[in-house]
């Protein structure tokens, strides 16, 4: 598996390959079969990973925070909704949820750990996304997922294996 600094960089380098992959997933894979793949794969690699060591999706993206969430959020910090939104939220681009106000996201702690602990948005709780359902649609966020997870890099990588599916050079 890909050490987390090395990730982007590995992904950039098979950039093209990658696009080739999924264009060949759209047109072959059946949709079952491959969310099959991607959550055997998902289960196996995760099983036996620290996401605490890594935390590209902290680092990388702003935490999105639904409005819903923010009462449950404040409480868990013990501080005022309001609170909670001045000293760590903006509005979203939509203007229906917030985000963090910065990049990595204001919640990710020194040892990997989240401020918001289980009352984490599910947003970041799933991610990378790669043990939930319709994976043949949404195969072009993957291409940004394997970016920054080292454990969707490597799935990917294995499901090219298990395709056998190789680029002309």
């Amino acid at each position: 598996m890909l050490q987390p600094d090395k990730v982007r960089a590995e992904a950039k380098k098979k950039e093209n390959e990658n696009f080739k992959f999924r264009t060949f997933l759209k047109c072959h894979a059946d949709e079952d079969e491959l969310d099959s793949q991607f959550l055997r794969l998902h289960k196996e690699l995760f099983a036996d990973y620290d996401c605490n060591q890594c935390r590209n999706c902290c680092k990388m993206y702003k935490g999105s925070i639904p409005a819903e969430d923010i009462d449950r959020d404040a409480q868990h910090l013990e501080i005022t909704p309001e609170q909670f939104i001045d000293t760590y939220l903006e509005k979203e681009d939509y203007g229906i949820n917030y985000q963090t106000k910065h990049k990595p996201c204001d919640f990710l702690q020194e040892d990997g750990n989240c401020k918001l602990g289980d009352c984490k948005p599910d947003s970041c709780k799933k991610y990378p996304y790669t043990d939930q359902p319709e994976r043949l649609s949404s195969l072009l966020s993957i291409l940004d997922t394997i970016e920054i997870c080292p454990v969707a890099f490597e799935i990917f990588e294995r499901l090219k294996q298990e395709y056998r599916f190789r680029t002309r050079r």
